[in-house]
């Protein structure tokens, strides 16, 4: 069964990753897209940044149309845990008989490991064990991404219900809108599809809660700033009937983690380390405890959760080590080890105040504008001479708070007026500048409708930079304004995106658009007609000087 991998990959590591590999993840990963090649050049004379739509980052938020049922079925049954209804309820109980401490008074929030069962089961059944016999109308589950990049930023999924073998859960639909009111959460589709951090822990709380409400929520990688806020939001929404749990394992050692602090008297150092990142939990301090996590390197892969939980804590919750375990002692291995915790803390959430939403980020000067240019044309040009990706200070470019925004985004090459390579991505993940720097190399060089772009040709190529408002559904087809609005087309498990330039750019009306929109997903012709789902955003779009 396999064991979850860490995720505390250097930035730089990851960048050059991403770059050799974008080929593939633009094929077969529905958060980056292609633009369609144009059938007329681009006018010899274009104002600098000129700006086709003129909009914030992030419009006001809509109120979504009603949700059909869509459930999000558990990807770990067979695998981390077994398929089948009786065998997993009568594992989860037999791993609960062997805990012999009593359920705790008022416990509101958890800390449990994500491994599959055969590793971390026993671990996690301490946490579970002491709500036992416990009501909660809503349970929140924080995990971190294991798979999709994120940066201060939080996903909750498009979907009514989760399911594992032990049945099905509602979501608390009206939590989650009421989430999405913050920048900080979005909906990333990728972020919950495979991410077992979030899904492990829930036919747990079903075994021994029954019947509540799921927040499911995972989330990237974040500063202290960005997990408070997140905390607050929530604090501000939960009540004494939520419970919150923070996923989590401990320290990952061995070289298939890039991690060996020490290599003598391993279960000894292993447990000093893990047990000075719980002296910070039990101090309910988060910036102590990721100041911990920084200085030590120690890879815990979901301190991003618990510091939301800890920031959310208030002065009376107290926190209790219920059960500490690892990997290594169970194989009698410690060449490669991770290690688990269950970690409760007891208290009460006394209602909140909501915080007032805020959709409003700083609008891009036309200087920032000029400096996201400047640092697509300087990524390219120093990787082409490099074979490595720059820092922004590496090429002279000082990144901004507005720079540093979360957003969508693409990048445009064109050569001559005509399209040389666009790709980018709808769902807000990550800081725009990485967005702007990711995908100035990816329409260089992994656009596969074109051969890769060489140094000679750098002169001759226009930047175009699409800045992307957050995605939201609308009813129908007739809800979508070209020129306006990009569209996304969804039908079963086909989808394809234009953004808002391109019908306006091609001349097409909004029929003409949808049926080549339908067959760029792969479907008829006049898909979209008849049980296609639509999602639009708007687009800030601003370019280099031609000529």
């Amino acid at each position: 069964m396999p064991q979850p991998q860490n995720d505390t990959v250097s930035e730089r590591r990851m960048l050059v990753v991403l770059v050799v590999c974008c080929m593939v993840i633009a094929i077969l990963a529905p958060i980056f897209i292609f633009q369609p090649l144009r059938g007329r050049a681009r006018p010899a004379t274009v104002a600098r940044t000129e700006t086709r739509r003129e909009v914030p980052i992030t419009p006001a938020r809509r109120v979504p149309p009603p949700k059909a049922k869509k459930v999000l079925e558990s990807r770990l049954a067979g695998r981390w845990y077994p398929a089948g209804k009786n065998e997993l309820a009568a594992t989860i109980e037999r791993y609960l008989g062997n805990v012999e401490a009593e359920p705790l008074d008022n416990v509101c929030g958890l800390v449990l490991p994500h491994a599959g069962y055969q590793y971390s089961g026993q671990t996690a059944a301490h946490g579970i064990k002491s709500i036992m016999g416990r009501k909660f109308a809503r349970v929140i589950v924080i995990g971190p991404t294991h798979s999709v990049p994120m940066e201060n930023v939080a996903s909750v999924p498009d979907a009514t219900h989760y399911a594992t073998p032990l049945g099905e859960l509602p979501l608390d639909l009206d939590f989650l809108d009421a989430l999405l009111q913050h920048p900080v959460y979005q909906s990333i589709p990728q972020a919950h599809a495979r991410e077992h951090s979030v899904q492990i822990e829930v036919p747990l709380l079903q075994q021994v809660l029954g019947e509540f409400q799921l927040v499911p929520i995972v989330v990237g990688e974040l500063d202290l700033d960005t997990a408070r806020t997140m905390a607050r939001v929530l604090r501000g929404l939960i009540d004494d009937a939520t419970l919150v749990v923070a996923s989590s394992d401990f320290t990952h050692y061995g070289s298939r983690f890039a991690y060996t602090p020490f290599k003598d008297n391993v279960p000894e150092n292993l447990k000093k380390l893990d047990m000075g990142a719980f002296e910070r939990i039990a101090a309910k301090d988060a910036a102590g405890f990721l100041g911990y996590a920084r200085k030590t390197g120690a890879t815990i892969c979901g301190r991003c959760p618990i510091a939301i939980l800890l920031a959310m804590l208030g002065p009376e919750a107290k926190a209790h080590l219920l059960a500490y375990d690892t990997s290594g002692r169970m194989s009698d291995n410690f060449t490669s080890s991770v290690s688990y915790m269950a970690v409760a803390f007891t208290g009460t959430w006394p209602k909140g105040n909501p915080v007032a939403a805020d959709d409003s980020q700083t609008p891009l000067t036309q200087e920032e504008r000029d400096a996201l240019l400047r640092l697509a044309r300087r990524t390219l040009a120093y990787y082409l001479e490099n074979r490595d990706v720059p820092t922004p200070e590496r090429v002279d470019i000082e990144i901004t708070p507005a720079m540093k925004q979360v957003a969508g985004g693409f990048v445009t090459l064109n050569k001559h007026g005509r399209l040389r390579g666009c790709i980018g991505e709808i769902f807000p993940s990550r800081p725009l500048y990485k967005v702007v720097m990711y995908h100035a190399l990816d329409a260089a060089l992994n656009d596969r409708r074109f051969p890769p772009v060489n140094t000679d040709e750098l002169p001759d190529l226009e930047f175009e930079i699409s800045v992307l408002t957050p995605p939201h559904p609308v009813a129908s087809y007739t809800d979508i304004v070209l020129g306006k609005h990009g569209v996304v087309l969804r039908k079963g498990a086909r989808q394809a995106v234009y953004l808002p330039q391109v019908a306006p750019e091609q001349g097409w009306g909004l029929e003409e658009t949808l049926t080549h929109l339908s067959m760029k997903a792969g479907l008829d012709a006049d898909a979209w007609r008849d049980g296609a789902a639509f999602t639009v955003f708007e687009a800030t779009v601003f370019h280099e000087e031609k000529g």
